[in-house]
């Protein structure tokens, strides 16, 4: 029977214009006051509104009276659209029964938006297009038509035309929604199945659980168990989300809402877990559940070594909220304590970076992002490295594997000796292009993932003008020749400048870190040498030269050898300050060291 629920998400590039049109759709329903109201009301982080990208799942209920007089209840679940977040938005789509494709009527369709419908159709999913933008004068609706037809496989007839700013085609949008989108199959008399697709903190309640009830009811005072987990909660309160929490006596099955049961933190709660009742739980949990993995791994120090405790509880306020991070303690000799952090992505690095000095106010400094090497040794064992201190002894190791990714590029083809030429620097293999477009390039490369996260996004945006779009999925693990570069400053290895590189390209990193430095180390009294070097062999070199007072000043005239002896006994004292003399590495040096030549 159709109770009139219609559960949604909409799913786009980048800058198609998702925020703004979810927008429309609340200001439709009547949720917020006009006076209240701004512009991205879902992002609710300060970095999501600069940044313009959606980093948390936001769900939001509307009522809607069709045009035909039947009233309608529709849950909107808002997605992050970037590619560090893909999981989080293949359970977001789970709970869903039908997507709206936005695209962008200047701009077309993009790489974002192939994947994100993939990922929809994995769902079996009823898609709607839609054209947003359409009051642009560079809006080309006619090829945006051709676009969908050719490379998305779907009928334009079907495309609903809007433009989100100006609030133009909403009513039609919701009538389609309502007409085109099938209502939740699943039985209330059933054991309850309920799909977890997100978590926040809220400090005075834990952990706030967003779920889809697929079958069964969900009342307050009943006991809930977590399927992955074995936990039992007791449950204090169920509800919609309409902007600010509304409790409901019960969920059925078909609903979205929340729930509340007294967990402690988010890490309580798994995305993409199943929730069943204790006394009469689900025989097999829904399908799709897989634990968060990292992939690009870096260490966090702080500015002040006295600031450790606050960074540590800093960390563990942030993780109430964000339960993919994941740390441990580490320590550097030159760097002090800190902590090794496993992020999902560089834009998760960036986003945890971002907000840890913002809303912690710490100071941070970062080491070069890495990733998860596989070494196998001469014995058979395999080990995982992700931290340049744990390469193990050359000697031991048989071969090295290094993780590929996929990546598909998207750029106006007069871009196209540009980007091949800084994919082929990084050691893109198998490269294919096909125009799905006039004017529209396609690439695609297997590139090594530890190539990627040192700086390509930038520079693929820099060569671009901006235009190229980069989307990519970790495909396997290949033999290479990897080794460990380290830096030596005044002979002394400094740990947090190691790095795990390919041999081709170890001299290169080595000769750019050992600029960097000659930049940002002072002058000493003493002769600096900076060298790259990987085991006993040194393959790169610059060198900090001495503050120098004229000894022979006072000489005029005389013997040579009055100027020779003042010579050498200078050149006694550098060398015995050299052998005591400690070097101090500003902290700016580490930082500088990750920049690239063309920042």
């Amino acid at each position: 029977m159709d109770r009139g629920v219609r559960n949604f998400s909409i799913i786009a590039h980048i800058d198609h214009g998702k925020s703004t049109l979810a927008d429309r759709l609340i200001q439709h329903g009547g949720l917020v006051p006009d006076r209240q109201f701004r512009d991205q009301i879902l992002d609710s982080l300060d970095i999501e509104r600069e940044r313009g990208i959606t980093i948390k799942s936001q769900t939001v209920n509307l009522a809607y009276r069709s045009r035909a007089g039947g009233t309608f209840e529709l849950n909107l679940i808002d997605t992050p659209g970037h590619v560090d977040f893909s999981y989080e938005v293949s359970r977001a789509l789970a709970s869903c029964e039908g997507v709206l494709l936005v695209v962008d009527a200047s701009q077309g369709v993009q790489a974002q938006t192939l994947a994100n419908l993939y990922l929809a159709m994995e769902h079996d999913l009823a898609v709607i297009p839609v054209i947003n933008k359409i009051d642009l004068p560079s809006a080309d609706i006619d090829s945006t038509r051709l676009q969908i037809e050719r490379d998305l496989g779907l009928d334009p007839d079907d495309a609903v035309h809007v433009s989100a700013k100006a609030g133009i085609g909403i009513d039609d949008l919701l009538e389609a929604i309502v007409a085109r989108i099938p209502p939740p199959k699943g039985a209330q008399d059933d054991p309850l199945k309920a799909l977890v697709f997100d978590a926040h903190y809220d400090p005075f309640r834990g952990a706030v659980v967003s779920c889809r009830v697929v079958d069964g009811v969900l009342r307050p005072g009943d006991t809930l168990r977590m399927m992955s987990t074995g936990a039992a909660f007791r449950v204090e309160e169920v509800g919609a989300f309409r902007i600010q929490r509304v409790a409901r006596p019960e969920l059925q099955a078909g609903d979205v809402g929340y729930v509340i049961a007294g967990m402690k933190t988010v890490a309580d709660t798994r995305i993409g877990d199943t929730i069943t009742l204790a006394d009469r739980p689900a025989a097999e949990p829904l399908h799709g559940f897989k634990l968060m993995k990292p992939v690009v791994f870096s260490s966090l120090y702080p500015v002040l070594s006295e600031d450790y405790e606050a960074l540590s509880d800093a960390l563990e306020k942030y993780r109430l909220n964000d339960a993919s991070l994941v740390y441990q303690k580490d320590s550097s000799v030159a760097l002090g304590q800190g902590f090794r952090c496993g992020f999902l992505g560089l834009l998760h690095l960036e986003i945890v970076q971002e907000r840890l000095e913002r809303e912690f106010n710490q100071s941070l400094v970062l080491t070069a992002p890495s990733v998860e090497y596989h070494f196998t040794l001469n014995d058979g064992t395999v080990v995982r490295v992700d931290n340049p201190a744990d390469y193990p002894d050359p000697s031991r190791i048989a071969k090295a594997e290094e993780p590929y990714i996929h990546a598909t590029i998207w750029t106006p083809d007069r871009y196209m000796g540009a980007v091949m030429k800084i994919c082929l620097e990084r050691r893109a293999e198998n490269p294919t292009y096909h125009c799905p477009l006039p004017g529209r390039l396609e690439m695609h490369f297997d590139v090594p993932l530890g190539e990627v996260v040192y700086d390509f996004y930038d520079r693929l945006k820099t060569v671009t003008q901006g235009y190229g779009s980069f989307d990519y999925e970790l495909t396997d693990f290949r033999v290479s020749d990897l080794v460990r570069l380290d830096i030596l400053v005044n002979g002394e290895r400094v740990d947090a400048l190691s790095m795990i590189v390919h041999r081709e390209k170890a001299r290169m990193r080595g000769l750019h870190a050992c600029e960097r430095l000659k930049d940002e180390i002072p002058r000493h009294q003493f002769k600096i040498p900076i060298q790259g070097a990987i085991g006993g062999t040194i393959i790169a070199r610059e060198t900090i030269p001495p503050f120098r007072k004229d000894v022979t000043a006072k000489c005029y005239g005389g013997d040579a050898t009055r100027k020779r002896k003042l010579l050498e006994r200078q050149k006694e004292g550098k060398k015995r300050m050299k052998m005591v003399g400690a070097v101090e590495i500003p902290q700016s040096a580490f930082v500088a060291v990750l920049k690239t030549d063309e920042d």
